[in-house]
């Protein structure tokens, strides 16, 4: 299994990939929220991104004022900056926006450590779903993403799961 938690792997993968990790490295994006844990996920990741895909982040703090403040001062720069808090699954949550080079990122964090997210609990499940089958349903879930449906919906629609695809991908069993 690929090691998330850092993005060494990015550096041999796809040229999206590889441009994603020279972004990310040569503007000290992971290298500044270090203290928030921050792990990249997301469709660049695994290899099934369209063309509008973002770089998606995922922080863990314990002060939320404190990561609000410290995503100002890093980021405020940067082309498009916006900063929001809101409620996920009840769950408070800060969401910092902006674009570098072709790249939009985005910065979730959450009270919850980074590999106990959602964000990230789905992108290793569906990275061994992607293991398990073939390239056709690589290319089927990237399809449907340019048809419209979201990372997780695409999933769920392929592998026939009923009720909320966000839940039912948590509980899927390869």
């Amino acid at each position: 299994m690929i090691d998330f938690s850092t993005i060494e792997y990015l550096k041999n993968g796809n040229q999206k990939q590889i441009k994603a990790f020279e972004v990310l490295s040569q503007n000290n994006i992971l290298t500044n929220l270090t203290e928030f844990d921050p792990i990249l996920v997301g469709t660049i990741p695994i290899n099934i991104d369209i063309e509008t895909s973002d770089l998606d982040i995922v922080c863990y703090w314990k002060n939320k004022t404190d990561f609000t403040a410290k995503l100002k001062s890093f980021f405020k720069e940067q082309n498009d900056f916006s900063i929001r808090e809101t409620l996920i699954d009840n769950k408070e949550s800060v969401i910092a926006n902006f674009n570098i080079d072709d790249f939009e990122i985005e910065v979730f964090g959450q009270n919850i450590p980074a590999k106990n997210q959602n964000g990230y609990k789905h992108m290793v499940i569906e990275h061994e779903i992607l293991k398990s089958r073939d390239e056709e349903f690589r290319l089927e879930i990237i399809k449907l993403k340019q048809n419209g449906y979201k990372t997780e919906p695409a999933f769920a629609h392929l592998l026939g799961l009923k009720g909320d695809p966000y839940t039912a991908l948590l509980e899927y069993k390869i």
